[in-house]
């Protein structure tokens, strides 16, 4: 048979042990005021795909354990770790204390484009992705270190948050294993 398709058993995935023994990507995700539960179960999925650090819930975000996160997430919530933080600024502030290089994703003035940005090697990053309607909070991207938008080409001028997040980590995962 030419291509077969790979059985699940022969995909190699690891334990929940191995993923938090693993090595991770040096990038954090925060997601700032998401409403929809899928939205944050996609986020936690990618970000299980690509052995992301950890993940922020700020704000309205819904925390796990909860069904419809469950639904998308199909269990990365027990993989990718993740904190609860009412307010997105202090998260940003102390990431910035430590060292780690904040970035918001979205369409502002002086913004990068995805395909444009170079991480430097061996920098940690954090991107903040924001409410569904509104983006991410002014404020957010005013404390930010800089901004990353989505080049987009269409009559439309978003995507939807889950999906941004899926190009992002993509993109940034890939360059930063081109990095080393």
């Amino acid at each position: 048979m030419h291509n077969r398709k790979l059985k699940n058993s022969e995909l190699d995935r690891k334990t929940v042990e191995e993923f938090k023994e693993a090595s991770k990507t040096p990038i954090i995700v925060i997601l700032d005021n998401i409403r929809s539960l899928n939205n944050i179960g996609s986020v936690f999925r990618t970000s299980d795909a690509f052995l992301i650090e950890k993940i922020y819930l700020c704000g309205i975000t819904a925390q796990p354990p909860h069904k419809d996160i469950q639904k998308t997430a199909l269990g990365a919530t027990d993989t990718v770790s993740w904190e609860y933080a009412e307010d997105v600024l202090e998260i940003v502030t102390k990431l910035q204390q430590d060292g780690v290089k904040v970035y918001a994703i979205e369409q502002a003035e002086g913004a990068i484009m995805l395909d444009k940005f170079k991480p430097e090697p061996d920098q940690k990053l954090a991107v903040v992705f924001g409410n569904e309607v509104k983006g991410v909070q002014q404020k957010v991207v005013s404390a930010s270190d800089g901004i990353i938008e989505i080049p987009q080409l269409g009559s439309k001028h978003s995507l939807n948050i889950a999906v941004s997040a899926g190009v992002v980590l993509w993109d940034l995962f890939s360059k930063l294993k081109a990095v080393k």
